[in-house]
């Protein structure tokens, strides 16, 4: 039975990566707050991107930490050409989150301390044995439901044999990810006297409580088969408020001067491969014979200046863009895919990881994309062949055009805040029962 709230919480919210994992947390964080709650927001960012002002914009207490991640994007993402996601993983890790292991450790136990809540990416398991310890409710949010596992679907990229047989292509999935990643994510875990996990996704990583799973149901047609802990709450987008954004009167004027241009973006990837992904969109462009506005990432190409029908541009939020293209070119990152669908644009996906190959099937299946082109594979050509594709579909014009009448901009935010006080709110009857729910931290609700 679930029942109100009696107070506002106090919630901290942690998430670490790019930016297509920061900013769902943001959008989830002035979500929050907006429904009575404080909020506090803890990033660790592998880019180094700041987002105090558009949490100043929110009024969302923030902080970066560490203050500084030493990667080699450069070097690393010329390396996800050469090697399995897996392998992709684990040298992330290495670079971007082992080193600073204890720090995130850290503040996430001082976010315990000071929170009655707490609410991470995924892959936080910091954050989890911090909230464990010191028995506070711990909720997890995933950004891609791969690896959700269902009752009758195998996982993804593995063959269909039937109910008996996928069930435990799931559980070879989990055997995967243990031996791979148990023994060094299982490190910290046991340093704290905790006894041994048995799988990292399910054990070490996914809430026990509530798994809110970042994805519209348009995107997730096996949703239903999931267990009741893992919700799909909608796309976690942010409001309009957050980064106050006006087209420029030289962008305005090259939309208006002829057909609706093609956008080109790798998002965050971009920096780390910046000439190539010039010389790719642009080239490509001019064998599609379209109007494009590219993304810049090289001096050669400055912001706001225009070279017959390609137009380049600067950092800045895309969907006000999105919504004036024919289409976009991306890296199919949850974010970009989501936003694309929103803006009822078709794309053209160019993954660098499975996950993201993941991302561009989905839009696939939806019939709002071309068949993914992997970025290792991509040159200009087959970029040009897909681009034509797209433009030339009017019934895949029709399938975006529905797909953004059916994405909510706001419903995700609205969903995810309604199932974290249906879940706090049914614990804290559970503890007015007298049912024991001191271990998840209800604690709280006697204060």
């Amino acid at each position: 039975m679930q029942q109100p709230l009696s107070k506002p919480l106090k919630i901290g919210l942690q998430t670490w990566g790019s930016n297509g994992d920061v900013r769902p947390l943001i959008a989830l964080a002035d979500g929050l707050q907006r429904a009575g709650h404080t909020v506090t927001l803890i990033v660790s960012s592998i880019d180094n991107r700041s987002y105090a002002d558009t949490c100043r914009e929110l009024d969302i207490a923030y902080q970066q930490i560490p203050a500084h991640i030493e990667f080699d994007m450069q070097g690393f993402a010329q390396r996800t050409f050469e090697v399995n996601t897996l392998k992709w993983l684990i040298e992330l890790l290495e670079n971007c989150f082992f080193p600073y292991e204890r720090e995130i450790y850290q503040a996430a136990q001082k976010l315990v301390t000071e929170h009655d809540l707490v609410i991470g990416h995924h892959f936080l398991y910091p954050l989890k044995l911090a909230a464990k310890i010191q028995q506070r409710p711990y909720i997890s949010v995933t950004m891609c439901h791969g690896a959700v596992p269902t009752r009758l679907h195998p996982p993804f990229k593995f063959p269909g044999l039937g109910r008996l047989f996928n069930r435990w292509q799931w559980r070879l999935l989990d055997l995967t990810f243990d031996l791979a990643l148990k023994k060094r994510l299982s490190h910290l875990w046991l340093a704290e006297g905790l006894p041994p996990v048995k799988h990292v996704v399910a054990d070490l990583i996914t809430s026990d409580l509530l798994n809110l799973v970042v994805v519209d149901p348009f995107l997730c047609p096996y949703k239903d088969e999931w267990q009741p802990l893992h919700q799909a709450c909608g796309f976690l987008n942010l409001p309009t408020n957050a980064e106050p954004f006006q087209i420029s009167l030289v962008l305005q004027s090259f939309l208006d001067a002829g057909d609706k241009p093609v956008y080109m973006t790798f998002g965050s990837l971009q920096q780390a491969v910046p000439d190539w992904s010039m010389d790719l969109f642009i080239n490509a462009a001019k064998l599609a014979g379209c109007r494009a506005i590219i993304q810049t990432s090289s001096p050669r190409f400055p912001a706001e200046s225009q070279q017959g029908p390609l137009f380049f541009i600067g950092r800045h939020p895309h969907q006000p863009i999105f919504r004036q293209c024919a289409a976009v070119v991306h890296h199919g990152g949850a974010g970009t895919s989501h936003s694309a669908a929103l803006s009822g644009c078709p794309s053209v996906v160019v993954p660098f990881m499975d996950e993201q190959f993941f991302w561009g099937c989905q839009l696939q299946i939806a019939g709002i994309a071309a068949a993914p082109l992997y970025a290792k594979n991509a040159t200009a050509e087959k970029l040009a062949e897909r681009l034509v594709m797209v433009l030339s579909s009017a019934e895949m014009a029709k399938q975006a055009q529905q797909a953004a009448l059916s994405v909510s901009p706001t419903q995700g935010v609205v969903n995810a805040v309604a199932l974290i006080e249906a879940i706090i709110g049914g614990l804290a009857y559970l503890h007015l029962l007298g049912r024991g729910c001191n271990d998840l931290g209800m604690d709280i609700y006697t204060s």
